[in-house]
């Protein structure tokens, strides 16, 4: 059921509480869709990264080959904010030594230096790396599964990319009028032609941000191309926990394409685990109740736990067609 679901879907984010089996899931969909014959990228965005370690593999920020099954296959990254704080600081720090006289130079490294550790930095790194992963995932994937960081983290995220394109917005609004000042005082005094192509790569680089964080929040908006799985348990605070972040998803204007309902305890296996399943069966209907049609799938209990190919291809099974509503 949730492989018919996501079959759809270009971009699919797997999140939810913590420890609700995010990263097995969002393994499971990728493994589906790349067995279908689909070019798949797989990415973790979680800093507590655990992505690699089911798949029994080493990943890095750089995408690399992790399964090939006929004619699809998975690519893996695992989205390191330290690294991308660097690339995005030694980028910047390039730059304005091309636009200001040497002798800002000691200034540029000290602020930029305490920039680097600054509240946010590591955030606003992230999702710039989030929304260039989107960029270059619609271009050269049929499908970008994104496993992400628990709830509160990733629903921050998902809503910066309306305030940045606004900001970024305002943020050209103003430099234009500043070019225009500019403009003027170059032709009074005779301003060299190398100061005016530093501000236009200035304005460059301020547009290709802002047409990537717009790029981000129309993708993950549009529910025909992106859709965001939840992760939960039949347990009282991930049910509780599922249930506001659907809420903050409507709001964000992001489709719920689906809530899995993860290691579903069975009835069949002794006494106490039928008196767990029937405990669970109230937090199941709490799900339904709340998430009104919300497609819902139920996910057993498995024996073993999810690590390496042959693992993730049996939960991929139980995800599919003939998956328990």
């Amino acid at each position: 059921m949730v492989v018919d679901i996501a079959r759809g879907r270009q971009i699919l984010f797997v999140g939810g509480k913590g420890g609700t089996g995010k990263t097995s899931l969002s393994s499971a969909i990728a493994y589906a869709r790349a067995d279908a014959g689909q070019r798949v990228l797989l990415v973790s965005t979680d800093p507590a990264h655990s992505l690699g370690h089911v798949w029994d593999r080493q990943l890095t920020d750089t995408p690399s080959r992790i399964v090939t099954t006929g004619d699809g296959y998975i690519d893996a990254v695992e989205v390191d904010p330290d690294a991308t704080v660097e690339r995005h600081f030694a980028a910047v720090e390039k730059t304005m030594y091309r636009m200001l006289p040497e002798r800002q130079h000691s200034a540029i490294r000290e602020h930029l230096n305490t920039a680097r550790s600054a509240p946010g930095s590591q955030e606003a790194a992230t999702l710039e790396r989030i929304a260039q992963i989107i960029e270059f995932g619609l271009a050269d994937y049929d499908a970008v599964v994104f496993d992400t960081a628990p709830t509160g983290t990733t629903m921050h995220l998902l809503a910066l990319p309306e305030r940045l394109t606004n900001w970024m917005q305002t943020l050209l609004a103003n430099r234009d009028r500043s070019d225009r000042f500019a403009a003027a005082a170059r032709g009074l005094v005779g301003k060299t032609e190398e100061t005016s192509s530093a501000d236009a790569e200035l304005r460059r680089n301020l547009l290709a941000r802002r047409d990537r964080f717009a790029l981000m929040r129309r993708t993950v908006q549009d529910a025909s191309v992106s859709g965001f799985i939840i992760a939960t348990l039949a347990e009282k605070l991930p049910v509780a926990e599922t249930l506001e972040m659907a809420g903050q998803l409507d709001r964000l204007g992001i489709d719920i394409a689906s809530v899995v309902v993860n290691r579903r305890s069975p009835a069949d296996a002794g006494p106490l685990l039928a008196q767990r399943r029937a405990h669970e069966e109230e937090y199941v209907r709490q799900l339904r109740a709340g998430l009104g049609d919300v497609p819902l799938t139920q996910v057993p209990l498995l024996a073993r736990e999810i690590s390496g190919t042959d693992s993730i291809g049996e939960l991929a099974g139980l995800l599919g067609p003939g998956a328990r509503a």
